[in-house]
């Protein structure tokens, strides 16, 4: 894995950000997030910790994209909060400027601006009035959209409406794991479908203005059963359901997996079929977030879904996840068969958390080397069998703030001491950034 002579012409070498993880919302005008809220709650974010400084990228994003010297392409993500610091009404100049000045940054040094619309961090001031189970959230995030698009939307060269819905819904509504940290069927039911809706509303927003390259990004996870007994295999069906169908199959066919509709059903809006045309509006290009797998078993005795996970003998990363990375294989020939065919697939998010330590001021983390490279060998197997993988994007370009996990799970090709705000690239980081330097060399 030294040359990358078997990826194609074209194909993109990045990293990936987002907004409230390392700008530092304390700055430029912006408002309060929901994680701002969830945070001041006991217990729900590891130390109380904010996204207040994070990496302060807001100050330092020069010298940040210095260090993409040999990447092809960047993806962020734009703040709602920082430029509608109440969610609606006054718009935050600051915020703007800061975002015109990021972009031109990133083309400055040659980079193409991957842009995400939505990664987690809606206004206070929305969620104090309902968030995603809130109906007219449709039309208030259009709105946000448009304002976005009008003020940097010539310069990107892909827009993701949304990052991660499934995170934004089922993992925060139903598990309460993260912001707003409800544990309600009624709402999660809500926000699915507003969420789909808001996809859908933007999507028709920014095909009005012209804008181009549009898409969204879905996390999914290579799933088996623990046994192959019956309620085993209908455990594993249903979470498949839940985890990796309950948004490609709306966007791309415009129904619900039956398991998740049989739960929904009792919850959604009168008439909710009439906006699934809206929802499966043709998309240019999927995003795939891939990290890890899971073992399903039965759990008839718990409430739905009637599932829980047993641990398996796989490595593990900091965050407990098991590596899997034929699972990345696994995922993208699903996905062609299904639902994408030929269209464009990028890997926008893949990544390992691990416990880094700097010693001599050189963090040796060859854990994260191979977690790379035997994950690109799966997007090159994807690539021979014919799938249309455009990028790879490793998550994330820095350490930051780790959403209900704080500053403790390291993510990143780059080390942040968060103390002194000093940047450390890992031997991860040279490996990637050889590999993408490689790339272009090669042809």
């Amino acid at each position: 894995m030294t040359n990358r002579k078997g990826f194609p012409d074209g194909f993109l070498f990045g990293a990936a950000t987002s907004a409230y993880q390392i700008e530092g919302h304390a700055y430029g005008g912006a408002g309060p997030t929901l994680w701002d809220s969830f945070a001041a709650k006991p217990g729900k974010v590891v130390n109380g910790e904010t996204g207040a400084i994070a990496c302060d990228h807001y100050h330092r994003f020069e010298q940040d994209l210095d260090l993409l010297k040999g990447f092809d392409a960047y993806r962020f993500s734009t703040s709602w909060a920082r430029v509608l610091p109440d969610g609606k009404g006054p718009i935050n100049q600051q915020g703007l400027d800061f975002y015109d000045r990021l972009v031109d940054a990133i083309l400055a040094r040659g980079l193409q601006p991957h842009l995400t619309l939505y990664h987690w961090d809606m206004p206070a001031a929305l969620d104090d009035l309902g968030g995603w189970t809130n109906p007219d959230v449709v039309n208030w995030f259009g709105d946000y959209c448009d304002i976005i698009m009008g003020r940097i939307g010539d310069r990107m060269a892909s827009v993701a409406t949304l990052n991660e819905p499934w995170c934004v819904t089922y993992l925060s509504y139903f598990l309460g794991h993260h912001a707003p940290g409800l544990r309600d069927i009624f709402a999660t039911t809500k926000s699915v479908h507003n969420v789909l809706k808001a996809h859908g509303e933007a999507l028709a927003r920014l095909r009005s203005h012209g804008q181009k390259n549009l898409g969204i990004v879905l996390n999914f996870e290579a799933l088996k059963p623990a046994s192959q007994s019956g309620a085993d295999l209908n455990a594993t069906r249903c979470y498949d359901a839940i985890m990796n169908r309950m948004f490609v199959q709306p966007v791309f066919s415009g129904t619900y997996p039956e398991p998740v509709l049989d739960a929904f059903a009792p919850h959604l809006p009168a008439n909710w079929q009439d906006d699934m045309a809206m929802i499966s509006a043709p998309i240019d290009w999927l995003g795939v977030n891939y990290y890890t797998c899971k073992t399903v078993v039965a759990e008839p005795a718990t409430p739905w879904p009637h599932l829980g996970f047993i641990s398996s003998d796989q490595p593990k990363t900091q965050m407990e996840w098991d590596i899997c990375p034929e699972g990345l294989f696994e995922i993208l020939h699903w996905l062609q068969q299904e639902f994408a065919g030929a269209m464009p697939v990028f890997i926008t998010e893949n990544g390992i958390a691990l416990a880094d330590t700097i010693k001599d001021g050189i963090i040796e983390d060859q854990t994260r080397v191979c977690f790379i490279n035997t994950h690109l060998q799966q997007v090159q197997k994807a690539i021979d069998h014919g799938i249309n993988v455009k990028g790879y994007f490793y998550w994330s370009l820095l350490d930051n703030f780790e959403w209900a996990f704080g500053y403790e799970k390291r993510f990143g090709l780059i080390h942040v001491d968060f103390e002194t705000q000093k940047r450390t690239p890992k031997s991860s980081f040279y490996h990637l950034q050889s590999l993408a330097t490689g790339a272009k060399n090669t042809g």
